[in-house]
């Protein structure tokens, strides 16, 4: 006989909420369902975040440092304006609308710059000042937070200088706050990663210079649900897992009796793709010979 030749298989949103459903013993009928199921379905995500894993959502992100700043986003931040030729990398810049304040921390291209999280908020059309070159600029379009804000977690950092990566170890808050001088500049050889809504990314010492390059890996959020003809950003063996976990969670609300049924299912396919979805490396076991005793 012959096979299908076909390994495409896939489910969208709505395939997903009928098939929880079923397990729960129901059916789809009314529009509620399919919008309980869907809200269900983005808490379900947020929860994978709080597991760890994602894999698959491990993103490089490069930021080029600025000499003389020590605070950058957690991600990609730029700022769409008329022309960006005539301001200068490291200065501040204010919006004569809004009065939001930001730092430049480069220029990648004629009509953008890459910005430091601002100081309030900057509104479309904004005329935007430079604080020591004084040249001026519109702002076109509104900034954009969705990348950093995407941002759960940094994994491994290096910084790039001269073509020579350098590892850069995360530290602590407390040790962050604990440096004496966090005016030091020179290359950067630690970070500390301030998770908030919008993430920042802190270095120490303070760049200086303004062609370094801040390499990291971060782990981040997995795309919403959204429409219902959408299908996800997870891969097929995490298929099992997202239907399971959905009909536990519509379960609580909907199959109460099933919930405890449901939830060990659950546990188990989450379990077995989560140890799938490790990190994998080759390493090497050698026993110590500094307590070994000889006669």
């Amino acid at each position: 006989m012959a096979t299908s030749s076909s390994t495409d298989f896939g489910l969208d949103v709505a395939d997903y909420i009928e098939e929880a459903f079923e397990r729960c013993g129901l059916e789809v009928r009314t529009g509620y369902d399919l919008k309980t199921a869907k809200r269900s379905l983005n808490l379900l995500l947020a929860e994978w975040a709080n597991r760890g894993l994602n894999q698959w959502t491990i993103e490089q992100t490069s930021i080029t440092t600025a000499s003389g700043i020590r605070v950058y986003p957690g991600g990609t931040l730029t700022m769409t304006v008329g022309a960006s030729g005539a301001f200068s990398v490291g200065e501040t810049i204010t919006g004569s609308v809004s009065a939001a304040t930001c730092s430049i921390t480069n220029l990648p291209s004629a009509t953008s710059f890459a910005i430091t999280i601002p100081v309030g908020l900057f509104t479309t059309a904004d005329t935007l000042t430079g604080g020591s070159s004084g040249a001026t600029t519109t702002l076109t379009a509104a900034v954009d937070f969705a990348d950093v804000q995407s941002t759960i977690d940094i994994l491994s950092t290096v910084v790039r200088r001269n073509n020579t990566d350098y590892s850069v170890p995360r530290v602590s808050r407390d040790d962050y706050l604990t440096i004496p001088n966090k005016t030091t500049t020179g290359r950067v050889d630690q970070f500390f990663l301030n998770r908030l809504i919008t993430p920042e990314l802190k270095v120490w010492p303070v760049p200086d210079n303004n062609t370094d390059i801040i390499i990291f890996n971060r782990l981040t959020r997995v795309q919403d649900a959204d429409t219902y003809t959408n299908t996800f950003e997870v891969p097929f063996r995490f298929y099992p897992c997202l239907a399971a976990g959905l009909a536990y969670y519509l379960s609580i609300k909907r199959a109460p009796d099933r919930t405890q049924l449901l939830k060990t299912i659950y546990d188990e396919e989450f379990d077995r793709a989560a140890v799938e979805d490790r990190d994998r490396a080759s390493f090497t076991i050698q026993p110590g010979l500094s307590y070994s005793r000889f006669n």
